[in-house]
């Protein structure tokens, strides 16, 4: 079995909510899987090039020339890559052993995360990601009642990981990720009572010479935006609403102002409640009413259906003819200006017994990311997150097993190396609102 490198051999037991966990702490340097080197996959690799406990990363992806790319920036002592079908669950596996590598990093599109998933088990290996399975809307009832979850193969398979010392650590990116982090140290350390906790997403990040050009990937824009969002509240469930519902106008801060914002399909709701208590959980996204519009258009002309059509002797899924027809994000950089701005909104009791409203936030400027890293703002945002995800991990300061959100974890070690590494984060106090 892989493991992080030297394993310290006590056990130990994390005991929060109603659930207990038994967990297996680590202590070393580890090698990395790294499944995908586009835009996020390519930005991690730059990313752990500067981080502390990662020896090795192989770079894959099933275009070797972009693996390549990514890899040769980088130390080739450290760096090395690889093509690699990230569809091939027994490909990835034996990867994973010859490569003696303690982890694997999922940076493709949640399409992709069965066969990954499933390879890093069968492998060994401890488990990344940043965005969970898909899911299903209800066949009947789907603007009322949710379907098959986000991650719900996933999360069914905690015990089997947990069984194996393996850590499975999902939705470890941005928003899920940070987002989760915020929601955890907000109801630790600000709040005797929490009530709602609202992640919010929006900026004022502009693209030039593009009518419609999405900062992030469509594919995986359509999917969130378009399912029925899920809600989170105690004593009901979950539920389900209407795509684009109750929209709020969000002040946002640092001078990018009011956005307003809509409910969108995300994986906070369903990891956050696992772990924090609280009273309502939400996500909402700033969008925009021409992206909206365009949604709703590529939705109504069947153009976001995934489901293959046959044009003239070929099979394609709609869906990927949008993707390939819109630029690659990752290529957007240099035509970017502006920032773009994730946090968690948490309210209800602080410390002192008063009502307090809070926005925890990280924000992100494209200028200083493209001249820092090479890489543009969205991208990095949700790629310096799983980095240091890795580092904690390899140094012990976050240990776990079985299938996890970020906000199963302390979050201090966290917000603590994301500082040291320059991505400064903030707490935006705000007068509370009467409920």
């Amino acid at each position: 079995m892989c493991g992080f490198d030297r394993p310290v051999a006590a056990r130990v037991e994390l005991r929060r909510g109603s659930g207990t966990v038994r967990v297996l702490a680590y202590r070393g340097r580890v090698r990395v899987l790294l499944v995908g080197s586009g835009g996020v996959g390519s930005a991690i690799a730059t990313a752990s090039a500067a981080a502390e406990g990662i020896e090795h990363v192989v770079v894959t992806d099933l275009d070797p020339a972009r693996a390549e790319r990514a890899a040769d920036r980088l130390d080739q002592r450290r760096f090395t890559a690889r093509a690699l079908d990230a569809s091939d669950a027994t490909a990835m596996a034996g990867v994973a052993r010859a490569e003696r590598c303690d982890v694997v990093v999922n940076a493709c599109d949640p399409r992709l995360n069965p066969p990954i998933f499933s390879a890093a088990f069968d492998a060994g290996c401890h488990y990344v990601d940043m965005a969970m399975n898909l899911s299903e809307p209800h066949p009947e009832r789907p603007y009322e009642l949710p379907g098959r979850m986000l991650g719900a193969d996933q999360l069914a398979a905690s015990d089997r990981w947990r069984e194996r010392g393996l850590l499975a650590l999902v939705g470890m990116g941005v928003e899920p990720g940070l987002s989760d982090v915020f929601a955890r140290y907000a109801a630790d350390h600000l709040f005797a009572r929490t009530d709602e906790i609202g992640v919010r997403d929006g900026g004022d990040l502009v693209v030039e010479g593009y009518e419609f050009a999405p900062t992030f990937s469509i594919w995986t824009t359509i999917e969130e935006c378009l399912n029925p969002p899920l809600v989170w509240e105690r004593g009901r469930g979950f539920f389900t609403l209407p795509p684009f519902s109750e929209p709020e106008t969000f002040e946002f801060p640092d001078g990018i102002g009011p956005v307003e914002c809509v409910h969108v399909e995300h994986e906070e709701v369903l990891l956050i409640p696992r772990w924090v208590d609280c009273r309502r959980v939400s996500f909402k996204y700033g969008l925009g009413s021409e992206f909206i519009e365009m949604l709703r258009m590529l939705a109504r002309t069947g153009l976001a259906s995934t489901a293959p059509v046959r044009v003239r002797d070929v099979d394609v899924a709609p869906r990927d003819v949008v993707a390939a027809v819109l630029p690659d994000p990752a290529t957007l950089g240099d035509r970017m200006r502006g920032r773009t701005c994730a946090g968690t909104w948490v309210t209800g009791t602080g410390l002192d017994g008063a009502p307090r409203d809070v926005y925890l936030y990280h924000l992100s400027d494209n200028a200083e990311t493209m001249a820092r890293h090479g890489a543009q703002a969205v991208v990095w945002q949700t790629a310096v997150n799983p980095v240091v995800a890795l580092e904690l991990l390899a140094a012990g300061a976050w240990q776990g097993a079985g299938v996890l959100g970020p906000e199963a974890f302390d979050a201090v070690p966290f917000l603590d190396r994301l500082r040291e590494r320059g991505e400064p984060w903030h707490i935006d106090e705000r007068t509370p609102r009467a409920r």
